[in-house]
């Protein structure tokens, strides 16, 4: 991190625009394998041919760390194994892997609660302190070696108010209004990113579900090496969806560090809301990737395509074509 850009191994800027891959967050913990689709080299061929130059990968931490409710072909080392070869493949390809903390320990069953079961079936507010600074100190120490790779600390942060309360625990974590489970704040997880001696660049998402950046510059946690960048997710059906919106809380923070949109997307089953998240980014220079490269139908959730071998859906003929135009 410079200043609010990215630099690569040469010092020339670079920006993350590119696609997630999910599928690593919820096969593993359904008993179904660990990817959603193939993860070989003609399927990584297929993303960089969009002109992708970042691939964002959802990750579980009970799957990571290896616990007992979880199949063992599809946890611990043989789960670790499979994302440092997806890693590796994608950097083959000239992408920078994101690693994010997607599915979480934690029992909730407040506002928005995905699932009331206390493993990481499902989206939970906030991570936990019961296993997610594990989860990251075991991430940061098995890729520290290769700062090509980027860590997103925690997928979606909500709280059931957006208040100075809410985003105090966002930062500090702790016992927080709402939540059953002792939360681990963004500086816990930084902290154990760090205490491995890992520099690699680390993304941290607002409140509402990453939507909200409005008080990120006042909470950001405390980072020693400075590469702390933030992440922001847009779908057009979010509060923070217009550009007056854009103007007012994000092009402040990405006037001071770089802005990673790592989820991008509409359920309209084409592009017109993306084109025009796509554009304000290029206007600042900043980071986008869309959701998702998975075959699912678009009601049920934004896809960027109807095939493996890179088969747009109308959405994401947008997202393609545009990336083609911006990285010719």
């Amino acid at each position: 991190v410079s200043g609010n850009k990215l630099l690569d191994t040469v010092g020339r800027t670079r920006r993350l625009l590119g696609v997630n891959r999910s599928g690593a967050e919820f096969m593993c913990v359904q008993g179904r394998g660990i990817w959603d689709g193939p993860v070989d080299d003609a399927a990584i061929r297929a993303i960089a041919d969009w002109k992708a130059n970042a691939v964002r990968i959802p990750l579980n931490e009970e799957c990571w760390l290896g616990l007992s409710n979880v199949k063992p072909e599809y946890a611990g080392a043989n789960y670790i194994n499979a994302v440092k070869d997806l890693v590796a493949r994608i950097e083959a390809h000239g992408m920078t892997p994101i690693l994010d903390l997607h599915w979480t320990y934690g029992q909730y069953t407040g506002n928005s609660a995905g699932c009331p079961d206390v493993h990481a079936t499902c989206q939970k507010p906030m991570p936990d302190m019961q296993y997610s600074q594990s989860f990251w100190s075991s991430v940061a120490n098995t890729f520290k070696d290769d700062q090509a790779t980027v860590f997103d600390l925690f997928n979606e942060p909500y709280a059931d108010r957006a208040t100075s309360q809410a985003w105090q625990c966002w930062k500090d974590g702790g016992n927080c209004p709402g939540i059953g489970y002792e939360v681990a704040g963004m500086q816990d997880l930084v902290d154990a990113v760090r205490g491995t001696g890992a520099k690699n660049v680390v993304m941290a998402g607002g409140l509402a579900y990453s939507n909200d950046l409005s008080q990120w510059l006042t909470y950001r946690p405390a980072d020693p090496t400075g590469n702390l960048v933030a992440a922001w997710h847009v779908y057009n059906f979010n509060s923070c969806a217009n550009e007056g919106c854009w103007n007012s809380t994000l092009a402040p923070v990405a006037a001071q560090v770089p802005l990673v949109a790592g989820e991008i997307g509409e359920n309209t089953c084409s592009h017109g809301f993306v084109d025009q998240v796509m554009k304000w980014f290029d206007d600042h220079n900043q980071s986008y990737l869309g959701w998702a490269w998975n075959t699912w139908d678009c009601s049920s959730g934004p896809s960027l395509i109807s095939g493996y071998d890179g088969t747009p859906t109308a959405f994401g003929l947008g997202v393609r074509d545009h990336l083609r135009a911006v990285n010719p």
